[in-house]
């Protein structure tokens, strides 16, 4: 079972001395934007896994060994805080994180939030995804979320437990508390 921590402000002190931090959860919950927020104001590289990694123009998933290598290269850095769950490459990433935040609003919520997201940005490429990939919302990535805990939830579990078992893991089930977590950072909300 991952080390889960509840107490806050705890996360907060463990957060603030953490070099390597993993933030993970269902697409739509604001795991980008939780991210630049909290990398700002670690002082820390934000890498999003969708822009720098996972996605060529038009959409084109980048084959995996590229993927993996370029992971690799990024995880050997000594400060980061990376945002994005895939989990096939969680033994890459896992073994040199030092706090996981796991974003876990619920499903509703998720596709409230990829709804937005699509009319904010509908037709252009949003700043934490690669370029020459606009938004786009369709039943695929509609059920994809509407899915995410029954179908992944499994396997995040399962990665933290074999890959870094005694990393603290603080999961953040409401936007109310990213604010809460935000506020004892002293980060902007």
């Amino acid at each position: 079972m991952p080390n889960f921590i509840t107490d806050f402000a705890h996360a907060a002190e463990l957060l603030l001395r953490s070099k390597r931090v993993l933030v993970v959860g269902c697409s739509g919950g604001g795991k980008t934007t939780l991210s630049r927020k909290l990398a700002q104001r670690l002082a820390i590289r934000h890498i999003s896994m969708d822009r720098e990694f996972y996605w060529l123009p038009g959409w084109v998933k980048r084959p995996k060994a590229e993927e993996r290598d370029l992971i690799a290269v990024a995880v050997a850095c000594e400060r980061w805080l990376m945002d994005g769950t895939g989990s096939s490459t969680f033994d890459l990433r896992l073994p040199r994180t030092e706090f996981v935040l796991w974003v876990r609003l619920p499903r509703w919520r998720c596709v409230l939030g990829v709804t937005g997201r699509w009319l904010r940005w509908r037709g252009r490429a949003r700043p934490e995804m690669a370029p020459g990939c606009p938004e786009k919302l369709d039943l695929e990535f509609l059920s994809f979320i509407w899915n995410f805990e029954r179908r992944f939830v499994p396997h995040i579990v399962a990665g933290i437990d074999r890959f870094s078992p005694d990393v603290p893991v603080l999961q953040l089930k409401s936007h109310q508390e990213m604010r809460r977590l935000l506020d004892l950072l002293g980060a902007p909300t």
